[in-house]
């Protein structure tokens, strides 16, 4: 199933809407998009027919749970997580007599056809071959997002590498900035493993081939996001997802594989020989820009393409995006494995949009032991991407872990001086709040054995400082109180400790006093440091979630980002031309919202 048959899926499940207006790739694609995606439900799926570019543009394909099912091929989401339960099931049930045995060969039938296969000759993403100085990325309607990003970027690319050592494929989904027709930024991470293959090149002194598509089957750019072992195939996961195998075809100047239904193919090589070169501002999932840093360059020599190629693009920003159901998809498909090789504890996983993906995740398990939640929650965040995870909940078996109810419950009645588990580990280098790029501390909380207790919560407002807000509407259910303040101002939190009988002070920055509950908990995930920011004073746990400014203590982070927000001009383009897009009826700007946000102009804050 490429693009163009998905398109036809959507648009028969009335889960598409086609826009025929002229539309400018630079920013106003986005903030239309945006605009959507976060509407009820995720809104639709949005295919731009007429860009600035000549090709179509599909945006939010991913956006709902309902889309992101019919992208992988099933009714929902559940279905997956039964399927993989059972496949599990089948292979490490104990197999006693002979035809047990000759049961699992159907199986193992089956298994063989989700392999990847290589195809003779050119696939239909080669009907069109660019290559030299006519392979310009200025042909492509590649979007810029936010007005303070670096340029234009590639937001769902499938880069292909290979190990320069074993030959083994990666797939990755590594963010592209555009610096000129012929060169963009590659923008691999250390932990990840496009980052492994090029040092390993370098190591050689060697060019790096790379490829990187773009379409095709929607199961593919899941999958290069997928975390998958290293040294596992991305494509042997599409292959299960889609129940088909994935055809490959051979590049035009190099010797990678790439699917060949994909809609555009952008083939070139990174010369570790080159100095890193600059990249960024970029506005991130985080909600935050991830600031300017070196990584390598990536040189164009080919670019091919369907003749009906479509450009699927994503934006990312503040919370919810259309990556909190990709991520939904994610907890669904690698619960399985994470029973059956990490944590067979684990009964549910679920990673809230406001988390983004890795600060926040909450884990209902079985208890055999006393404390062994310390054990699972070490062991997590030492397994694949669990590493970045900042935040983590560990909560009974028969927990409903996305009951707000539940969970309130839970952290109502807990006592923090048993409940809390301190560590240090790795984090992903987009966070912003660590004054250790890519290290900081890490904070579980042990909710397995909590039992209801009789709490006499109150507060004491003449004991504030002046200046500072407060607001009790989260004190009875949550057991939190949350305080608004300017950043500067200094609070003797072990003295609001003593005058409150509640479990958590959550300290935020005044400017985020409008914001709901949900944002609230975005904003304090993202801020929040737990070594530095996270006091327990008795029984009462004050958390600091204001900004940290980089020249006010060493313990700081040398830089802090802004939130990601639309410009006033975007803003008002996409007000003015509302009716135009035949979208419905009128949604404003999410960005109105965050403004309030932010600290200074531009993508870092700068003290004036």
């Amino acid at each position: 199933m490429g693009i163009a048959d998905f398109i036809t899926k959507l648009e028969s499940a009335d889960e598409l809407i086609r826009i025929g207006t002229p539309v400018s790739s630079e920013l106003e694609i986005a903030e239309i998009t945006d605009r959507i995606v976060k509407s009820e439900g995720g809104g639709k799926a949005l295919l731009f027919e007429n860009t600035d570019k000549g090709f179509p543009v599909l945006t939010n394909l991913y956006g709902s749970e309902s889309r992101m099912a019919m992208a992988l091929g099933v009714e929902s989401l559940d279905d997956i997580s039964q399927r993989l339960n059972s496949l599990i099931g089948s292979v490490t049930s104990p197999k006693e007599s002979l035809m047990d045995k000759l049961r699992l060969l159907p199986l193992l039938g089956e298994v063989s056809q989700w392999f990847p296969c290589k195809k003779k000759g050119s696939g239909v993403c080669q009907q069109v071959v660019l290559k030299g100085e006519e392979a310009k990325l200025s042909l492509l309607p590649i979007l810029k997002c936010w007005p303070h990003d670096g340029g234009r970027f590639v937001t769902l690319p499938m880069v292909h590498t290979t190990d320069p050592n074993s030959g083994i494929r990666n797939v990755g989904m590594y963010r592209m900035q555009v610096f000129d027709d012929h060169t963009t930024g590659m923008h691999w991470h250390r932990h990840k493993t496009g980052a492994r293959h090029y040092e390993a090149y370098k190591a050689k002194g060697e060019k790096m081939p790379v490829s990187v598509a773009i379409g095709g089957d929607p199961v593919y750019a899941y999958s290069a996001t997928a975390p998958v072992p290293d040294n596992i195939d991305e494509y042997l996961l599409a292959g299960l997802l889609r129940g088909k195998p994935v055809k490959l075809v051979k590049c035009i100047t190099n010797d990678i594989y790439v699917p060949e239904d994909c809609d555009f193919v952008i083939e070139g090589y990174v010369d570790t020989s080159e100095e890193k070169v600059l990249e960024g501002d970029f506005g991130d999932h985080t909600g935050f820009y991830s600031l300017k840093d070196y990584y390598p360059k990536f040189h164009v020599t080919a670019i091919t393409h369907r003749r009906d190629a479509i450009y699927p693009a994503t934006i990312v920003g503040v919370p919810p995006q259309e990556d909190a159901y990709i991520a939904m998809a994610t907890e669904r498909i690698f619960l399985a494995p994470i029973r059956l090789v990490m944590q067979p504890e684990v009964e549910d996983m679920y990673m809230p949009s406001a988390g983004t993906q890795h600060n926040i995740t909450i884990i209902s398990m079985r208890q055999l032991y006393e404390r062994q939640a310390s054990k699972v929650a070490l062991g997590l965040w030492g397994a694949g991407q669990m590493m970045f995870n900042k935040y983590l909940l560990l909560t009974p078996a028969t927990t409903d872990v996305r009951s707000p109810k539940e969970l309130s419950e839970l952290l109502r009645n807990c006592d923090l001086r048993k409940s809390l588990i301190r560590s240090e580990g790795i984090y992903d280098v987009l966070d912003h709040a660590t004054a250790t790029c890519g290290f900081g501390g890490k904070v579980a909380f042990d909710l397995t054995n909590v039992a209801e207790r009789e709490q006499n919560i109150s507060f004491n407002r003449e004991l504030l400082p002046s200046g500072v807000i407060a607001d009790t509407a989260l004190l009875e259910e949550w057991s939190t109180l949350l305080l608004f303040a300017e950043n500067d101002l200094a609070i003797d939190t072990a003295e609001l400790a003593k005058a409150s009988n509640c479990n958590f002070i959550a300290i935020f920055d005044k400017r985020a006093k409008d914001l709901s509950v949900e944002e609230l908990l975005w904003l304090g995930a993202a801020n929040t440091e737990p070594s530095r920011d996270f006091v327990l004073h008795g029984s009462t746990l004050t958390i600091d979630a204001r900004p940290k400014h980089p020249k006010a203590s060493s313990e700081n982070p040398s830089r802090w980002p802004n939130v990601v927000t639309s410009d006033e001009a975007t803003i008002a383009l996409v007000d003015k031309r509302w009716n135009e897009y035949g979208i419905g009826e009128f949604i404003p700007s999410p960005s109105e919202h965050y403004r309030a946000l932010k600290l200074s102009e531009g993508a870092e804050w700068v003290n004036s």
